[in-house]
């Protein structure tokens, strides 16, 4: 081994960077804001109760009533990390889900998404793409060198998600947790700062109105444009 190849490479003029603050994030299909019970538990709560699942792999939940719902919204509001947004739809101005960074390291540039729960109104929407790809964009213009994602293994549509938004598979953590009295084995997924130009080229090449059809219909997906750009695969979804 040659001496060059002893260390990493130098990351010269490092300085920590900036924590997630109180602007909203806006885009073209939805808003992010910095969680608020008395703004925003109500209509989430409206939006989650038409289905319990949304909750089988998050440590809380369901909440039976809105009261309850707006006591744990208030409680999360308080913390800086994770640190909560709001995801309204522009179209309708409802507020259908919430997402979070979590594991908010400033000074190594390591930042997470998660807490991601996002009611049946909102799954499978331009509207949820485009919330990830907002959290995604704020964090490597704020100069955040590693954005990660992490859910239980065994929530397959969680991972394909992943995959999906252009997270690259780093491997799986065996019992990592133990959630709601069940032994949890965490998945790892993570994309970095010099994946990024690539990574917006293929989510603004979705976006574009071209890329969907009269009705609506995707021509080409978003996960064949961030395959181009991911270094591995998780080996679940490609089995």
């Amino acid at each position: 081994m040659s001496a060059d190849n002893k260390f990493g490479a130098p990351v010269p003029n490092w300085t920590s960077r900036e924590r997630p603050g109180p602007a909203t994030l806006t885009g073209r299909f939805v808003a992010l804001e910095p969680l608020n019970a008395d703004k925003h538990a109500a209509d989430i709560h409206r939006a989650n109760s038409a289905d319990d699942a949304i909750w089988n792999y998050l440590p809380y939940g369901p909440f039976t009533s809105a009261a309850s719902y707006h006591r744990w919204v208030r409680d999360m509001m308080e913390a800086d990390d994770p640190y909560f947004w709001a995801v309204r739809n522009l179209s309708t101005g409802h507020f259908g889900g919430v997402a979070s960074y979590l594991r908010i390291n400033p000074d190594m540039g390591s930042i997470e998404v998660g807490h991601i729960n996002f009611a049946k109104e909102l799954q499978r929407t331009k509207e949820a793409t485009e919330a990830i790809y907002l959290l995604m964009e704020w964090a490597f213009e704020a100069g955040y060198r590693r954005f990660e994602w992490k859910c239980d293994a065994l929530n397959i549509g969680s991972r394909r998600a992943a995959q999906r938004f252009g997270f690259s598979y780093e491997g799986v953590f065996r019992q990592a947790a133990v959630v709601k009295g069940r032994n949890r084995d965490t998945a790892w997924f993570a994309c970095i700062d010099s994946e990024w130009p690539a990574l917006r080229e293929a989510y603004r090449a979705w976006f574009d109105p071209t890329n969907f059809d009269k009705d609506g219909r995707q021509i080409e997906s978003l996960a064949s444009l961030t395959r181009l750009v991911r270094i591995s695969s998780d080996p679940v979804l490609e089995a």
